[in-house]
């Protein structure tokens, strides 16, 4: 067994830019795949706000937001360079105003929103990133780094909304930029899928 332990659901982007960073820096760790509706009791204990990620360090301590466990992973050990490439600015935009808008595209019911209101609103965003892109292959420069890993799972879950409207649009940078992520073995490998977790697995 890993001495780190890794809460996660597969689906979430805060945990999906978690994995990446853990597995680009070559973390070992022990993956406890939740149902969000059955949250195991050991995760609460370790993060009572109960959202994924949390990784549980091997002296017991807990890192439970997304972006520290990027960084503290890539900290360790960051063979690609990523926190040379960490614009904290953009990131916040995105963690913000973008996923705010997201929510209320996706789930209209949940918020009482109107979802075309705020796609409008979230495509702004988009189009910085597609200006950003149109002189850079990645968000940061020419290679990928730790602010791409953090904002493709929010873009990947804005474009499924409605996967035609997404490619109608003319942000053909943003696209290419996509579905090169959403390909790589990075992305794919993070994304496999495993059973949940129980604590009768421990």
């Amino acid at each position: 067994m890993a001495d780190l332990i890794l809460y996660s659901f597969r689906r979430c982007p805060y945990a999906m830019r978690a994995r990446m960073a853990l597995a680009v820096s070559g973390t070992r760790y022990e993956l406890r795949e939740v149902r969000l509706q059955m949250k195991p009791d050991a995760m609460l204990l370790a993060s009572p706000k109960g959202t994924v990620p949390v990784l549980v360090l091997p002296d017991g301590s807990v890192l439970d937001e997304s972006l520290d466990i990027m960084r503290w992973a890539l900290t360790r050990c960051d063979p690609e360079g990523w926190l040379s490439r960490d614009d904290a600015a953009l990131i916040a935009k995105n963690d913000q105003a973008f996923k705010r808008h997201l929510d209320r595209y996706k789930y209209p019911e949940r918020h009482d929103s109107n979802p075309l209101e705020h796609r409008r609103s979230g495509l702004t965003f988009l189009r910085e990133l597609d200006v950003r892109l149109s002189a850079q292959s990645q968000l940061c420069g020419p290679a990928r780094g730790l602010t791409d890993a953090a904002i493709l799972p929010f873009v990947r879950q804005f474009a499924a909304v409605d996967r035609e409207w997404f490619a109608a649009q003319p942000l053909a940078h943003l696209q290419a930029w996509l579905k090169e992520h959403l390909e790589s073995d990075l992305f794919n490998t993070v994304m496999m899928r495993t059973a949940p977790w129980s604590p009768d697995d421990a």
